[in-house]
């Protein structure tokens, strides 16, 4: 029996629609039959690929280049750099490394899998297909509506508090969001500095009675934000009034930091707003693995590696097994 598991994001409703059922017009089309299959090309991924290709697996890594750590312009709390490095030099530090073991990496979106006796992954640009796959699909930030949001993004906008909170001690920063979330990355930016705002962006507030006393600590602003500016840096926020907030950083913690529509998408057991792992970062599809954020972890780099690792190891034991059975 075939356990068709799909993925279809909103914006790719229409491509399909388009082009039609991509499954059946791959009918009949052999494919290369990979040991592994990587989604997500952040560190968790990565780091996964670095162990099956080295354990002399055929790996295929396939997503876009698209890590939120590409935003980060300082790294400077991962292990064996004496100066910092940009998140954009480690990834593709972390690429080049797997490719040179041997790895393949493919610039492509996966829209959905099939299994049967191996995993079938399709994407916008083809079919691949596998024999144990690892979802390391990070945990997608939620994009605020604020012009200039992008822009300054590496340059006083941030999207982790224990990455960059360092960087702000005593100064002034505000926190976009609305939700528990808004009020827990707040929080977490307490021990750096005591002056903080968070900015809601127009929306009310949505905060459980679990955070509620904790909001109270902070100065809150329910304007719409028409815009940032600032030079080279943030230098502040435009509301719609026409009046003006200066900060010196901007965290953003904009609805959920989840992964949810993704995994139940894909029909893969959640544990609240993660993908549900063991302790081998197994899924409950036997040979579908998670690692990283998708699994809603201390959103760390070395966390997310170390579980790579761990996933990796539980696929080739998974590979080794069916070469033996086969």
């Amino acid at each position: 029996m075939t356990l068709l598991l799909y993925y279809l994001p909103a914006y790719m409703i229409e491509l399909i629609l388009l082009y039609g059922n991509t499954y059946e017009k791959l009918q009949g089309v052999e494919l290369m039959v990979y040991d592994a299959i990587i989604i997500g090309r952040g560190p968790a991924g990565i780091s996964g690929a670095i162990y099956t290709t080295r354990a002399n697996l055929s790996t295929l890594v396939i997503g876009r280049f698209d890590s939120v750590l590409l935003k980060a312009d300082k790294v400077d709390n991962y292990y064996g750099f004496e100066q910092p490095i940009s998140g954009k030099e480690l990834l593709l530090a972390g690429e080049n490394q797997v490719r040179r073991l041997g790895a393949e990496i493919i610039d492509d979106e996966v829209i959905g899998i099939e299994k049967d006796a191996n995993f079938k992954i399709h994407g916008i640009k083809g079919s691949y297909e596998g024999r144990a796959v690892l979802l390391a699909t990070g945990a997608p930030v939620i994009k605020a509506p604020v012009k200039n949001l992008n822009k300054y993004e590496g340059r006083g906008v941030s999207y982790c508090t224990t990455c960059d909170g360092f960087f702000y001690r005593n100064k002034k920063v505000g926190v976009l969001g609305y939700t528990d979330y808004a009020v827990h990355e707040a929080m977490e930016l307490l021990p750096f500095t005591k002056d903080i705002t968070v900015f809601t962006n127009g929306a009310p507030l949505r905060i459980s009675d679990k955070y509620k006393e904790d909001l109270s600590r902070f100065r809150i602003n329910e304007k719409k934000i028409k815009e940032l500016y600032g030079d080279d840096v943030i230098e502040g926020l435009v509301l719609e009034d026409g009046s003006r907030e200066a900060v010196n950083g901007l965290f953003v913690a904009y609805g959920s930091a989840s992964s949810l529509s993704f995994a139940l998408k894909m029909g893969i057991a959640t544990d609240g707003k993660s993908i549900y792992v063991n302790e081998k970062m197994e899924t409950n599809i036997p040979g579908l693995y998670a690692a990283g954020d998708c699994t809603g972890i201390f959103k760390q780099i070395a966390v997310a590696v170390g579980q790579g690792a761990i996933a990796a190891r539980s696929m080739i034991e998974t590979v080794r097994k069916i070469r033996k059975d086969g």
